[in-house]
């Protein structure tokens, strides 16, 4: 069973960055694709960033793209995600997922990872 600790949260201004951490149980946390999800209240659960087992391929949702960085240290079982100018509407609950399973998948879909953490609230005050 592999346990998802996230962390750094918090409330921030407009404009303002935070950086969250997620950090895997496990031996072998570098085979893993990771993503990170967010659900602000009232709406669905919806994909952040996504970055896979090396490291060399990540992608985003467009919302987040430039402002956003997934980032990850396989010696740290970390996974990061880096968030710049961000906005009020970045206001969500986000969560880090971890996929153990071998070979391609849809990593937008929820359904693809094996394990979640327990979520970091993230609050961007105007």
């Amino acid at each position: 069973q592999v346990q998802l600790v996230e962390s750094g949260g918090g409330l921030v201004q407009a404009g303002g960055s935070l950086r969250l951490s997620c950090a895997a149980s496990g031996r072998t946390f570098r085979t893993y694709g990771m993503g990170w999800f967010r659900q602000a209240l009232g709406k669905e659960r919806e994909f952040v960033a996504a970055i896979m087992s090396s490291g060399g391929w990540k992608d985003y949702v467009p919302s987040v793209k430039g402002r956003f960085t997934i980032s990850r240290d396989n010696a740290k079982n970390t996974v990061y995600l880096q968030m710049n100018s961000l906005k009020p509407e970045d206001t969500a609950v986000y969560y880090c997922a971890a996929r153990e399973r071998i070979g391609s998948y849809d990593y937008w879909g929820q359904g693809s990872y094996d394990y979640w953490g327990q979520g970091t609230q993230v609050t961007v005050s105007s």
